[in-house]
């Protein structure tokens, strides 16, 4: 089946409200009226209601970097789902390399946000993605797999259809190194494998799958060629509106505009 292309900008923790005001617009005039992929922007937390301003009355939805799974309670510095809900966020990114490595964040961690964002109705993006030691060993698929499998232990059938997962190899985040199509789309077909376990293939038909990191405009068309690539999750190049929409219109197989 053809699953829509997803395209999610990850800013991490970059940009005051007026930066991400600034760079959330240029970003629209950069992608014009596109309409063959979904786009989410992943500011954070404190611009999320700026953004939201910005993407009012486009089809551009609204991602938060991480949540907690309690709905409140002692949690000093931790925002919850209904708190991202009122912001007018769709979509949150969870397990993140960058979170379970600096913070140390669990499978059983991630299994709990991802039951706490889709019983709130968002989508979650659910990350996995192996060290350059699993690689190196041979573990990439075992490792990718027991994350996925984890973290998704709470999903129903019935939620199932609207996940997003991301494979991000952690070796390849802002590194500058990425996948190549080959790497990426066996570990994508793994994915969908355990994905069609875990529910039903009718289902894991249904769900995307993007790739992350190092993905910039030169390398984008390549990967979304793949079969099991459905979109990408952009680091550092979603903060440049013109990489952004380049890599957005990849995405969507849309050539790029004729310069003069």
């Amino acid at each position: 089946m053809s699953r829509r292309p997803v395209v999610a900008g990850n800013w991490k923790m970059h940009g005051t409200s007026a930066a991400a005001t600034a760079l959330a617009q240029d970003i629209l005039r950069a992608i014009g009226r596109l309409r063959r992929v979904d786009i989410i922007l992943c500011p954070p937390f404190t611009a999320l209601p700026a953004v939201a301003r910005v993407v009012k009355r486009r089809r551009v939805a609204l991602g938060a970097q991480d949540c907690h799974w309690a709905e409140q309670g002692a949690f000093t510095g931790e925002v919850s789902v209904p708190m991202l809900q009122e912001l007018g966020a769709t979509h949150c990114i969870i397990g993140h390399s960058e979170r379970r490595r600096d913070c140390g964040e669990t499978d059983a961690a991630v299994a709990r946000k991802v039951q706490a964002v889709v019983a709130h109705g968002l989508t979650p993006i659910v990350c996995v993605g192996e060290t350059l030691q699993e690689r190196d060993a041979g573990r990439t698929l075992e490792v990718v797999g027991a994350q996925l499998t984890a973290g998704l232990q709470p999903v129903t059938p019935e939620q199932a259809p609207r996940l997003i997962v991301a494979y991000e190899p952690v070796w390849a985040i802002g590194t500058g190194r990425n996948a190549t199509p080959a790497q990426a789309q066996e570990v994508h077909a793994c994915l969908r494998q355990r994905l069609a376990a875990r529910f039903t293939p009718a289902i894991a038909r249904q769900i995307r799958i993007q790739y992350g990191g190092s993905v910039k405009p030169d390398n984008s068309a390549e990967l979304i060629a793949q079969p099991d690539v459905d979109g990408f999750l952009v680091g550092g190049a979603s903060l440049d509106a013109a990489q952004f929409a380049a890599i957005i219109r990849a995405a969507a197989g849309v050539p790029a505009p004729a310069t003069t």
